[in-house]
C-alpha cells in the first residue's frame, strides 16, 4: 500500500484536531485536551523555534560566503527587498480595495454594535493576554520615540548576538549578523575562512537533518496543536467565541478573501508567468506542507525549515538562493499580516467611528509595508503592529481588543500566506538568476 504523503498527513492531522476540539468542547473532555494534548503541541512549535534561529545563522552565512562575486550579494538583496516590498504594497492595496468595498463594519445592528462596543471596552480590553500585547507595543513605541524613523535600522544591529541568539524577536539581527560574517569570509584568506566554511555546513546539515526527524511525528503534533487551540479559544463559555464570530463574519470573511486572492490569484500567477517550468498547479501543490505547517504554527520562523526544505527539494530551488532569500523573508517578508493589518484598521474605523479618511489609509499602505519590516515571525505579531497604527493615526489602540478573540484563527491564515510569499519571491529570483538547481515539472 502507498504511503501517504506527509503535507496530506498533516492536513488531515489538522481537520482532525479541528474535529476533535468541537466533539472535546460539546463532551466536557476540556481538561483533558488541555493537560494531555495541548501540552505536545507547544512542544512541536518549541523544537521548531529552537531549530529556526541556528537554520537562519547558519543557512544565511552559508549562503553569502558561497557568493564568490561580492557585487552578486548586491545585486541579489536589492532583488530580494525590492521584490518583498512589491508583493506587500500589493498586498494592502488589494485589502484596502476589497474593505472599502464591502465595509464590513457598516454591516453590524447598530443595537448589537453598541452592546460589543461596551463589553470590549469593559471586558476584552483588561485581559491580560491583551493587555501583554499593549506592554509590548509600549516598549515599540518607546524605541520609535528615541530614535524615530530610523529605529527599525538600530533594532537590526545587535550589542550582543549571543543576547540576540535568544529571540525569536530579534531575528533581523540575527540576519544582520550572519550577512556581516559571511561577508567577513569573502574576504579573509582561504587558510582561515575554509575550515569556518565546512565547520559551517556541517552544522547546517545536522541541523536539517534534525528538522526531518521533527517532521516526521509533525501529524501527531499537528493534531494535538489544533485541538489545543481550539480547546483554548472557547475556554469556559463556548458561546462567547461563537457570539464575536457571528458579529464579526463580515471582517472574517473579507479577510479571507483578500488572504484567498494572494494565495489563489497573485503568487501562483507570477509564478507561471515568469517561472513556467513549475506552472500554476506545481507551484500550488508543492507548496501544501510549508502552508500547513504554517497553518498550525502560526509562526514564519517556526515554518522556515520546512519551507526552505519544500523551496529546494520540491520547487528545485538551488540551495544558495534559498539559504539567502527564505530567512530574510521569513522576518521581513509578511504579506499577510500587512493585508490583515490595512483591513482591519479600517473595518475598526468602521466599526467604533463609523469610517478612515482616504489620506489615512494611504499613509497605512506605507506604515503597514515598513512595520512588516520589522515584525517578529512569531503568533499575533500582527496585533501588535496594528495597535502602533491605530495609535500614530490618531485613532484609539484598544479598538484591536474586538478582534482579539479571533485573531488566532486569521493568524493561521495570514501566516500561510506570509510563507507562500516567501516562497514565490524566491522562485522568482531563483528564475532570474538562472539558479535552479533541476528544472521540475508541474506534472
Amino acid at each position: 500500500m502507498k504511503k501517504i504523503a506527509l503535507h496530506w498527513q498533516i492536513i488531515i492531522a489538522l481537520i482532525l484536531g479541528i474535529l476533535y476540539s468541537y466533539l472535546a468542547i460539546s463532551q466536557g473532555w476540556m481538561k483533558f485536551t488541555l493537560y494531555y494534548l495541548r501540552p505536545f503541541g507547544d512542544i512541536f512549535i518549541r523544537l521548531l523555534k529552537m531549530l529556526a534561529i541556528p537554520l537562519v545563522l547558519f543557512s544565511i552565512i552559508k549562503g553569502v560566503a558561497g557568493l564568490s562575486d561580492i557585487s552578486r550579494l548586491g545585486r541579489l538583496g536589492a532583488k530580494t527587498f525590492g521584490l518583498y516590498v512589491l508583493t506587500t504594497v500589493v498586498s494592502v492595496t488589494i485589502g484596502l480595495g476589497l474593505v472599502n468595498l464591502i465595509e464590513p463594519g457598516n454591516k453590524i445592528d447598530q443595537t448589537v454594535k453598541g452592546e460589543i462596543q461596551t463589553y470590549v471596552e469593559t471586558n476584552v480590553s483588561q485581559d491580560d493576554g491583551f493587555k501583554s500585547l499593549q506592554a509590548k507595543q509600549d516598549v515599540t513605541n518607546k524605541i520609535q520615540e528615541e530614535y524615530g524613523p530610523l529605529f527599525i535600522l538600530v533594532e537590526s544591529v545587535p550589542d550582543n548576538i549571543f543576547g540576540a541568539l535568544t529571540s525569536m524577536s530579534k531575528m533581523l539581527q540575527v540576519i544582520f549578523f550572519a550577512i556581516f560574517f559571511g561577508i567577513g569570509l569573502l574576504f579573509v584568506d582561504k587558510r582561515y575562512s575554509d575550515p569556518v566554511n565546512k565547520a559551517v555546513d556541517g552544522i547546517n546539515e545536522v541541523i536539517l537533518l534534525l528538522i526531518q526527524w521533527v517532521m516526521r511525528a509533525a501529524p501527531f503534533f499537528v493534531f494535538c496543536l489544533l485541538a489545543g487551540q481550539m480547546a483554548r479559544l472557547a475556554g469556559d463559555n463556548p458561546d462567547i467565541l461563537s457570539q464575536i464570530l457571528r458579529a464579526v463574519g463580515w471582517y472574517m470573511g473579507t479577510v479571507m478573501l483578500g488572504l484567498g486572492i494572494m494565495a489563489l490569484v497573485f503568487y501562483p500567477s507570477l509564478v507561471a508567468i515568469f517561472v513556467r517550468h513549475i506552472g500554476y498547479l506545481g507551484f500550488m501543490r508543492k507548496l501544501v506542507k510549508a502552508q500547513s505547517v504554517a497553518f498550525s504554527t502560526s509562526s514564519s520562523a517556526a515554518t522556515l525549515p520546512v519551507t526552505m526544505d519544500v523551496v529546494e527539494k520540491d520547487l528545485g530551488v538551488s540551495p544558495q538562493t534559498t539559504n539567502f532569500i527564505l530567512p530574510i523573508g521569513a522576518t521581513i517578508n509578511m504579506d499577510g499580516t500587512s493585508m490583515f493589518q490595512g483591513i482591519t484598521a479600517v473595518f475598526l474605523a468602521q466599526f467604533f467611528a463609523g469610517g478612515m479618511e482616504m489620506t489615512d489609509q494611504l499613509l497605512m499602505i506605507g506604515m503597514a509595508t515598513l512595520a512588516s519590516i520589522g515584525a517578529p515571525a512569531v503568533p499575533s505579531a500582527g496585533l501588535v503592529l496594528l495597535m502602533g497604527i491605530l495609535a500614530s493615526l490618531g485613532y484609539q489602540a484598544w479598538w484591536v481588543a474586538l478582534v482579539f478573540p479571533i485573531d488566532r484563527i486569521l493568524d493561521m491564515t495570514r501566516t500561510a500566506i506570509n510563507v507562500t510569499g516567501d516562497a514565490a519571491v524566491a522562485t522568482l529570483i531563483a528564475q532570474s538568476e538562472g539558479e535552479f538547481s533541476s528544472k521540475k515539472s508541474s506534472q
